[in-house]
């Protein structure tokens, strides 16, 4: 469909700029899909930003751009980015397939002082219990100017998929508690991993120990 959103996209009106939080769940909706359509360089215009020539220094780039002009709050907080709609916002890169071409990061795992947490009050539920998914275009050689974004949409986990997020997250979490955190890769997890996100490999945080030290 993005074909199709090349050829629309020069008749698009211009929109006006857009920062305020939307006050409820169709203003929002109403904002996303005014996006459906524009290139990255059109919304950045809007928002006077500049384009970055490519993301190798810019790295969640597009995320802020889409969250300025959907009016997002929450920023790096533990909350949802539209906290007083309950709703979280992720961009959905795909590729020229529409096959999402990376997973999504959703919050940091706590290591610590986790005692009394369980998967009706963790962050990664809280995140996912609505978000808003924006399509954008994702393969490398099309220049982030030139790059379009899809038609938003709305998703919340059924039953069959928050039971199966919960199991990866008691998995993940049983292997932190019991101080075994060293043997946790990317392996683990159907649907939810714990990775490493630092800005390098030699970046340290504290954790259990295999006799319950920090």
């Amino acid at each position: 469909f993005f074909h199709t959103l090349r050829f629309i996209q020069s008749v698009c009106c211009s929109f006006v700029k857009i920062q305020s939080p939307p006050v409820n769940q169709q203003e929002l909706m109403e904002r996303a899909h005014a996006l459906a359509g524009l290139s990255f360089a059109e919304v950045a215009k809007q928002l006077g930003v500049h384009v970055p020539a490519n993301f190798k220094r810019h790295k969640g780039w597009t995320g802020q751009l889409i969250e300025t002009y959907l009016g997002a709050t929450a920023g790096s907080k533990p909350q949802q980015d539209f906290v007083h709609l309950g709703i979280e916002l992720k961009t959905l890169p795909l590729s020229y397939q529409h096959i999402p071409l990376e997973t999504t990061y959703v919050c940091y795992a706590p290591l610590t002082n986790i005692s009394g947490l369980n998967w009706q009050n963790c962050n990664v539920r809280n995140k996912l219990q609505k978000v808003l998914w924006v399509p954008i275009e994702g393969e490398r050689d099309i220049p982030p100017a030139q790059r379009l974004i899809g038609t938003p949409f709305l998703w919340t986990p059924s039953p069959a998929e928050d039971a199966a997020l919960k199991q990866d997250w008691e998995e993940l979490m049983d292997l932190i508690a019991l101080g075994k955190i060293e043997s946790v890769t990317a392996r683990i997890g159907e649907v939810m991993q714990l990775r490493p996100k630092a800005a390098n490999g030699k970046a340290l945080t504290s954790a259990i120990g295999l006799n319950g030290e920090i």
